[in-house]
């Protein structure tokens, strides 16, 4: 069979159509992606070890194979952050009033001794005094609300009534940026419910945790897909890649949080690169280190491989493994989305998306777009279900996942992220949305 010359450039013209590149978004390839990044050879990618190293070289080489390059001026699709860990080798133990409280213990923001005076609250909008260590005595579900106030009001700890023995709690580990300057971290302490009555506002409140410090890394894929306008601003496309990894009840998978927003990164650099060249650069990471505090996403800040005022626009993927059932059908979530513009932008080019109806969870915050908001980047994450009932449990498995609707909301952001790479358009924050330290 011969085709004519016109014919054939028809043909071409289709396959590399932006129609063409959201095809290579399959379900077959969604399913391998989070088939191997949710297996127990992971050992559920936990921040800063060599298995979360691991999951960084898989998505690099996804990267490298869907033809991206590397940032220009760097060595490779790697970035290395030097971070420190300090391990926590025994019990902690909680002193109120001089007297130590029987069956306390700490749920994280591990460190050798931690102070602060007692203030004793059950609402949400308290007035909370710096160098507090806040007991909140309100509902479990407003405890996310209270941390946030407590974390901007300077407090040193928040002490929460004990959901289950402080045995069968284990104490995270304390990972900072070696060589960044450590930001105030709360202590989180859990206590009995029959030790709630007799503690008084004024007391005062050491914590004291044996520790030992050790030196780690964590890592960051990143990947370029160079645009022609050299002078257009880029586009950053995001995902954090680590989770809990192995806890005393099994290996943490995070399938849903995050190996599904980590899938999409790599689906969208593979779908975006195979399609016409686009007018904007764009450059995809997938950072580690976000469960131990936005490290990945706060060193690539810091160290980025291009200037911060070149990137016009981050859009981060976590949690896409299944539809939250108070959304539509089909949307994802844009955390902060009153914030900026970029929502009402992607939204006219043909995104499905939706405010967060969940602000007391504060999900803006809780994300690495948040380390790019700071730096003054509009910055948002996407959301399929972020209050999934296996959050952060061993359930979050690759049986939990939904590949139907990941796969559907892969696709359906191709085209509006490749209009928006192709745009003039410059996203810009609404009055009082850009965040502060």
């Amino acid at each position: 069979m011969t085709f004519s010359i016109r014919a054939t450039a028809a043909l071409l013209l289709a396959c590399a159509s932006p129609a063409f590149a959201q095809d290579t978004v399959t379900l077959a390839s969604v399913r391998a992606h989070e088939r191997f990044l949710t297996s127990d050879a992971m050992r559920g990618r936990g921040s800063a070890t060599p298995d979360e190293a691991l999951a960084a070289a898989y998505v690099a080489a996804q990267f490298e194979a869907a033809g991206l390059v590397p940032v220009p001026g760097t060595a490779g699709y790697i970035q290395s952050a030097p971070v420190i860990r300090r391990r926590v080798t025994g019990p902690s133990v909680l002193n109120i009033g001089g007297a130590p409280i029987a069956g306390a213990g700490l749920a994280s923001g591990a460190g050798p001794a931690v102070s602060g005076t007692l203030f004793v609250t059950g609402k949400t909008n308290a007035r909370i005094p710096t160098g507090a260590a806040v007991l909140f005595t309100g509902p479990a579900a407003k405890r996310r609300t209270v941390f946030s106030a407590a974390s901007k009001a300077g407090a040193t700890m928040l002490i929460t009534v004990a959901d289950r023995p402080a045995e069968d709690t284990p104490p995270h580990d304390s990972v900072r940026l070696a060589d960044t300057p450590q930001r105030p971290r709360m202590a989180i302490v859990t206590v009995p419910a029959a030790a709630v009555a007799t503690l008084k506002s004024g007391s005062a409140v050491t914590l004291a945790t044996p520790v030992v410090e050790e030196r780690a890394a964590t890592t960051n894929a990143i990947g370029f897909l160079p645009g022609t306008d050299p002078a257009a601003k880029l586009l950053l496309l995001t995902a954090h890649l680590d989770h809990l990894g192995v806890q005393p009840d099994g290996i943490r998978a995070g399938a849903n949080d995050n190996a599904s927003g980590t899938v999409a990164v790599i689906e969208l650099a593979k779908a975006l690169a195979s399609g016409p060249k686009l007018k904007r650069g764009v450059m995809f990471v997938a950072y580690g280190g976000e469960e131990a505090g936005l490290l990945g996403s706060r060193y690539f800040g810091e160290h980025p491989p291009v200037p911060l005022d070149t990137i016009a626009a981050n859009v981060e993927f976590e949690m896409i493994g299944a539809q939250d059932p108070k959304l539509p059908n089909g949307a994802l979530m844009m955390t902060g989305m009153e914030r900026s513009d970029l929502g009402t932008t992607m939204t006219a080019q043909g995104a499905k998306l939706a405010a967060d109806p969940y602000p007391d969870q504060h999900f803006f915050e809780r994300s690495d777009n948040y380390s790019l908001a700071l730096k003054g980047i509009v910055a948002h994450t996407l959301s399929g279900w972020a209050t999934i009932p296996s959050y952060h449990t061993k359930d979050d498995n690759f049986a939990s996942i939904d590949l139907g609707f990941m796969t559907g909301a892969i696709r359906s952001l191709v085209t509006p992220l490749r209009t928006l790479a192709n745009s003039d358009a410059q996203p810009a924050w609404k009055p009082n949305g850009r965040p502060k330290e």
